[in-house]
């Protein structure tokens, strides 16, 4: 049992001492409050004091009793509180007391169930964006590893409701379920969903047939790491070159080439521009490969009038500082009408 609650029930237990101890004397004795709660204090103390008042044989029979009760709960609670002091446990209090603060502020994260070998990648790629997430873990020994990371965690069960809200799965972003067995992976897809209907579930399938009780249980995306990696090892093969470009482009490593993806914000400037009058690849260098759109469908190359619209995601293909740069345009209504303002032929100011 956990230190704290040692201590917990010992001063609970004591309390009730107490007062069945002043209960008593006032009972047995006819005392007032003051007289039968001091009685029963120096008596639980074992301090020696004469009584307050002359004993009756019952009321003499009724003070051994508490004294041996009382004794063994006073050495139960101070046991309590030397294991808590030597074992460190006011330190683990405390940090557990700030970790719960700190899972609190959380907001628009990502809770990742499962820190095994797939758990733990994932956990670098969102620290090294960085994006903000939560890792939830049942196994004790995993937990020492979260805590060499420095990664936010929370040791529970993903699978209970109880441990999903303390997450702040109601203000998350999305869940990453990848933990190694598929019958939980569909049960904390399925507890999941039905605290956040909105929000993006990804899940881990190993399986074979588990990809569509996944889904049925709610999973945006299933991935099959078995699939996935025996269909790059084929292509390794027979489209090496390919598979290099894609682990240059995607790979966190690379610094030189870097693919990734931007998206619209409602209000832009550049909604209803071209990519031509956008000037992303003049000004930065970036390539756009692809386009996907607000209703879900994807254009791949697309044409140098292709138009923006509110919500798309832009797929680029370039260096990070060319990358960031777009990111800084788009964020920057000033730079954004500028920039259209630039290559329509219109004159502009831009401080």
């Amino acid at each position: 049992m956990d230190p704290m609650r040692h201590l917990k029930i010992s001063i609970l237990v004591l309390f009730f001492l107490v007062s069945i101890g002043t209960a008593g004397y006032m009972g047995l004795e006819g005392w007032r409050v003051l007289d039968a709660l001091y009685m029963t204090v120096i008596t639980l103390g074992t301090v020696g004091f004469r009584e307050v008042h002359e004993l009756s044989d019952a009321g003499k029979i009724f003070t051994i009793f508490l004294i041996i009760i009382g004794v063994s709960v006073l050495g139960y609670l101070v046991g309590s509180l030397a294991q808590i002091m030597f074992e460190g446990q006011f330190q683990r209090i405390i940090g557990r007391k700030k970790v719960e603060k700190m899972v609190e502020a959380l907001k628009d994260h990502y809770i990742i169930c499962g820190f095994g070998r797939m758990g733990s990648l994932i956990c670098k790629e969102l620290a090294a964006k960085p994006l903000p997430f939560l890792v939830v873990e049942k196994n004790v020994e995993i937990i020492d590893k979260l805590k060499e990371e420095g990664y936010l965690f929370l040791h529970g069960d993903a699978t209970d409701d109880e441990t999903l809200l303390k997450a702040g799965i109601r203000k998350a972003k999305g869940l990453i379920s990848v933990v190694t067995s598929d019958t939980e992976n569909v049960y904390i897809t399925l507890t999941a969903r039905g605290l956040n209907p909105d929000f993006y579930i990804l899940a881990r399938s190993g399986e074979e047939g588990s990809e569509i009780k996944l889904k049925r249980a709610g999973a945006n995306k299933v991935v099959s790491p078995y699939l996935i990696g025996g269909s790059r090892m084929a292509q390794a093969i027979l489209r090496p070159n390919v598979v290099d470009f894609i682990e240059i482009a995607t790979g966190r490593e690379h610094l030189e080439l870097q693919m990734e993806e931007i998206t619209i914000p409602e209000h832009s400037a550049f909604i209803g521009e071209n990519l031509v009058s956008s000037g992303f690849r003049k000004e930065t260098g970036v390539i756009i490969i692809g386009i996907k759109k607000a209703v879900g469908k994807m254009v791949f190359n697309p044409s140098s009038h292709a138009k923006l619209e509110a919500s798309d995601t832009l797929i680029v293909l370039g260096e990070p500082a060319a990358i960031q740069k777009v990111e800084e345009l788009i964020s920057c209504a000033a730079c954004a009408d500028a920039i259209i303002k630039k290559h329509r032929g219109e004159p502009h100011h831009h401080e």
